[in-house]
C-alpha cells in the first residue's frame, strides 16, 4: 500500500536473504523491544552514544522519540533514513543512512545493529550491503563512511571484508573515556565496480527523492 502523504514509509530494499524497511510506529516498537533484549555486554559500548546504558522503560521510551525525532526533522539539508532490518518476518536489527548537506556532498554514513541472537549468522554483512546498494544506487552518492570502536571485532570485520578504506581515527569520549575510533570510506566507483548486486531490488526510492531534495536518478 502506497502511502498517501510520506513516501518513505514505502522504502524498502530486499535481497535474497533480508529486508530493509523504513521504520514506521509498528517497525520503531519492534526495534525498541527488540533492543531491550540486549544487543552486547554490559562491559561494552560498540556505540558512539552510550544510548543502551539506560534501563527499560526508559530505553524503549528514548529509542521511539529517537526514530520520531528522526523523522520529524527529515529535510532536504539533513537526513537519517533508519530501517527495520527482517529475515523470514522477523524484526532482527536495524540499520540508518545519515548526512548533511548530501545534495553537495553525496556522502552518507552508516550504522547498524543486530539483536544478540542474530548476531554472528553474516547478517550484518548482508545488511550492509542492502544499506549502500541503496545510497549508491538509489539516491546516486559519490562516497559511504563508517566507523568503529578498535575493539569492535564485528563490525569492523564487515567494514574490512567490504574493502573499505580506512582513512584515519577520531579521539572520542566513549563511556567518559577518551579513544579513538577507526574511520573507513569507500567510493561510489569501488562500489559498482566489486560489490553492486542485480539481486538487491530498491523500492519506492523515486517517491522519496523530492522530500530529500534530490532530481530523480536514471539508475532507479
Amino acid at each position: 500500500m502506497t502511502h498517501p502523504v510520506w513516501p518513505l514509509f514505502d522504502l524498502q530494499v530486499r535481497t535474497p536473504r533480508l529486508e530493509l524497511r523504513y521504520l514506521d510506529d509498528e517497525l520503531a516498537t519492534e526495534i525498541a523491544l527488540l533492543a531491550a533484549k540486549g544487543i552486547h555486554d554490559a562491559d561494552t559500548m560498540p556505540f558512539g552514544i552510550p544510548w543502551t546504558d539506560v534501563r527499560s522503560p526508559q530505553l524503549e521510551w528514548n529509542s521511539l522519540q529517537f526514530y520520531w525525532k528522526n523523522r520529524a526533522e527529515t529535510t532536504p539539508d539533513s537526513w537519517t533514513i533508519s530501517l527495520a532490518t527482517i529475515v523470514d518476518g522477523t524484526v532482527v536489527g536495524t540499520t540508518a543512512l545519515l548526512t548533511t548537506n548530501f545534495r553537495t556532498l553525496r556522502a552518507f554514513e552508516t550504522g547498524s545493529w543486530l539483536g544478540r541472537e542474530y548476531q554472528g549468522k553474516g547478517i550484518g554483512k548482508e545488511m550492509r550491503l542492502a544499506s549502500l546498494q541503496l545510497g549508491f544506487i538509489g539516491f546516486a552518492a559519490e562516497h559511504a563512511t563508517t566507523g568503529a570502536w578498535s575493539d569492535n571485532g564485528p563490525s569492523l570485520g564487515v567494514t574490512r571484508s567490504l574493502g573499505y578504506t580506512e582513512n584515519g581515527h577520531k579521539r572520542m569520549i566513549r563511556r567518559e573515556t577518551a579513544d579513538e575510533m577507526a574511520l573507513f570510506e569507500m567510493s561510489r566507483a569501488d562500489f559498482l565496480e566489486r560489490l553492486q548486486r542485480d539481486d538487491i531490488t530498491l523500492h519506492g526510492v523515486a517517491e522519496c527523492l523530492p522530500l530529500l531534495g534530490l532530481e530523480p536518478n536514471k539508475s532507479n
